[in-house]
């Protein structure tokens, strides 16, 4: 019987539930291509009446295992939510212009990936957030791909991989204080383990990027378009250097271990104070805060009605000069790429995350997901074996439970005696929970992580996916690893890095 009186779930009920979900999502999302949420509900509510009419859950618990799941993740939604804000008033303000624009200035396609890779790490690694690295600089960077002609897919994967890089190595991050506290080890002594095999994954990852990068190096740079996206933003914008101070000031709040949600917080009211500098009505800042920003110059130009009326929009702007065809172009880039933010902008993907949660949050009261681990446990003997089996139950967690964070405390927990067993460190577990509950959270369009990163960067998550080069090589570079015998610690008496859980 179960902890609440009620039996375990069968195997076979368990992959009666998986596989009605896999079936459900897979076909609605990628065939009839709608958004996961009714899925998933539907998700949600099949796997219920199994658990009720079949394993004989009372609905009591699974209410209690849906709040739970919602409840372990308030502070994504919450982050998500003052994200949403942060983007809107950065936009407004002109930080997110300012970085564009001078981005253009410096930022040749030849190392433009690779560049976008190590800004993104070090910020990450700065602020312990990806969620805030991509939703702001990250933001900046697509427009500067947009200006040099990088595709934005490989643009925002090569984003994506430096921002989960510094997420993952960083000590300011939740998922590596978590991963550790789960598993049964020390902060640091998880981060030295994780450099087993993020170090040299990230070594491929960057070669990757420099390669690519000099691909789109020995093609011609459209000089006019860049000076046209120039030209555009400081008519629309307030660009400055001024525009630097407000993300300056966060990375060094946070690299000063000022927590995610207060920096954040200090963003907003760094992009407010610009925002009132340059003039702004308080009305406007609190409709960016709420609304996020609505182009007004790019959007004139990229809906004129004809040659006409664009020529006159252009000259009473004093863009005169510009080729109105070019200008048209890069009003409707423009207006893609900077006509959001907002607290409106993030209940897409809060509604998402909900959702996604409480359909985990059954998953797991219900004990199908327990079943499901200790089957693949079986006929493992193998540290090789062992770490593989980790990996994998922590993809199929992102694929069913909708958020990083119950990828790598569910097979935490069912993982940890076993290792104990092994006689294998703990920091062996929690860098195997990382190296992949992590990472592919991103990589899954329903997961919180997957849905907020295409929301912010404007490329869908199946679009992306193959250029999130570290996100899918880190998990297999670390199988690849424990089957060679490299970087395996195994328990010793008196370790100090070890914590009972």
């Amino acid at each position: 019987m179960a902890e609440g009186g009620y039996r375990k779930p069968k195997l076979w009920e368990c992959l009666l539930v998986v596989a009605f979900a896999a079936g459900l999502i897979s076909y609605s999302v990628l065939k009839l291509e709608v958004d996961a949420h009714i899925p998933i509900a539907s998700s949600a509510v099949f796997a219920a009446l199994v658990a009720k009419f079949m394993v004989g859950v009372p609905w009591s618990e699974l209410e209690k295992g849906m709040f739970y799941g919602i409840y372990v993740a308030l502070q994504a939604v919450m982050i998500l939510a003052i994200v949403g804000m942060l983007v809107g008033i950065w936009i407004f303000s002109g930080v997110v212009p300012t970085l564009i624009y001078y981005g253009l200035e410096i930022l040749s396609p030849s190392y433009f990936l690779l560049a976008s890779l190590l800004i993104c790490s070090i910020v990450s690694l700065a602020t312990g957030t990806s969620w805030g690295t991509t939703g702001t600089v990250g933001i900046a960077l697509m427009g500067v791909a947009a200006g040099l002609g990088v595709p934005a897919p490989m643009a925002a994967g090569l984003i994506i991989s430096g921002a989960y890089f510094g997420d993952k190595m960083s000590p300011l991050s939740d998922t590596t204080n978590l991963a550790p506290a789960v598993a049964g080890t020390t902060l640091f002594s998880h981060i030295r383990a994780m450099v087993w095999t993020t170090g040299p994954t990230y070594l491929i990852v960057a070669a990757l990027a420099l390669v690519l990068g000099l691909k789109y190096g020995g093609g011609e740079l459209d000089v006019s378009k860049i000076r046209t996206i120039q030209e555009m933003i400081r008519a629309e914008f307030f660009v400055s250097p001024l525009g630097f101070v407000p993300p300056a000031l966060v990375i060094t709040a946070m690299a000063m271990k000022m927590p995610a949600i207060p920096g954040l917080i200090l963003g907003i009211f760094l992009g407010v104070l610009l925002a009132l500098f340059k003039g702004a009505g308080l009305g406007d800042i609190i409709g960016a805060l709420h609304y996020g920003y609505k182009s007004t110059l790019a959007a004139d130009i990229s809906g004129a009605a004809d040659t006409a009326a664009l020529s006159q929009i252009l000259a009473e702007k004093g863009l005169g000069a510009l080729d109105p065809e070019l200008a048209k172009e890069v009003g409707g880039m423009l207006s893609e790429l900077l006509n959001r933010g907002g607290l409106d902008s993030m209940m897409w993907t809060i509604s998402l995350i909900l959702l996604a949660l409480s359909f985990g949050g059954i998953m797991e009261k219900a004990g199908f997901l327990e079943v499901l681990l200790e089957n693949v446990l079986k006929g493992i003997k193998g540290v090789g074996g062992l770490v593989s089996a980790v990996i994998a139950s922590c993809f199929v967690s992102n694929l069913f439970l909708g958020d990083q964070y119950l990828s790598i405390v569910m097979p935490g927990r069912m993982f940890a005696p076993v290792f104990r067993k092994r006689g294998l460190h703990p920091r062996l577990l929690s860098r195997s929970l990382e190296d992949s509950g992590t990472l592919t959270s991103v990589l899954v369009p329903w997961n919180t992580c997957g849905a907020y990163n295409s929301s912010v960067l404007g490329v869908p998550t199946l679009q992306y996916m193959p250029y999130a080069f570290l996100n899918y090589l880190n998990p297999l570079v670390a199988i690849a690893m424990a089957f060679m015998g490299i970087g395996i610690f195994y328990r010793k008496e008196g370790d100090a890095d070890v914590v009972e859980v």
